[in-house]
């Protein structure tokens, strides 16, 4: 905990500082975040720190993220209630959960994950949530899943360099988050099939696996 910063102890302690700090802004987010607890996806369910703002890890060389990050790309991403979408990198389920909560009994969230014991820690943690419309998978060889389309696609660990493999699996009017490096990639595609955004620089994230 850095010098001044307050320590949070609760859930709701944590999303009244993600607004205040102007990192969560939407209404859907903001609820999805109330009600999804960052308790349930730490390695540590004791520990005193779960609500502080940085990364924990959770094993094997990964973590659960920074809740300002995770804030400002669904943000980014902003999702919506019954759409279809793809959860790359999903490691503790928490990012999962979150779009879960967002896009309803209407919508469906698939998480993939390259860590085995992360699929399977991931997919326990969403199991204490009553969700019909979510799954973690375990990752292929190749990245996201071949011949299947989503409205929207978050990826929460650094690739090298853009993936353009993902564009195809993207509907037009969707959008892609990622990080590449150290920036986030906000992306669109549009109806000629191109992707066009912003990046948003100064970020630190795990390696993307695949």
């Amino acid at each position: 905990m850095s010098c001044g910063q307050i320590a949070m102890n609760s859930n709701s302690e944590m999303v009244d500082y993600l607004i205040d700090i102007g990192a969560l802004r939407s209404k859907n987010i903001i609820e999805a975040f109330r009600n999804i607890d960052r308790a349930d996806f730490v390695a540590d369910a004791r520990a005193a720190d779960i609500y502080e703002d940085y990364p924990l890890g959770i094993g094997r060389g990964q973590t659960i993220s920074q809740p300002r990050t995770v804030a400002m790309m669904m943000e980014m991403l902003s999702p919506e209630e019954g759409q279809k979408i793809l959860d790359i990198g999903s490691g503790s389920g928490w990012t999962t959960a979150l779009l879960a909560y967002i896009v309803g009994e209407s919508g469906s969230v698939i998480g993939v994950e390259k860590v085995a014991e992360l699929v399977k820690f991931g997919s326990a943690n969403l199991n204490k949530y009553n969700f019909k419309n979510v799954k973690i998978m375990e990752a292929g060889d190749k990245l996201g899943i071949d011949g299947e389309t989503f409205e929207r696609i978050l990826v929460s660990a650094a690739a090298e360099e853009f993936p353009y493999e993902l564009k195809s699996q993207l509907k037009v009017g969707g959008k892609i988050v990622i990080p590449v490096q150290n920036s986030i990639y906000e992306m669109t595609k549009d109806k000629n099939g191109e992707l066009d955004g912003v990046e948003h620089y100064g970020f630190t994230f795990v390696p993307l696996i695949y």
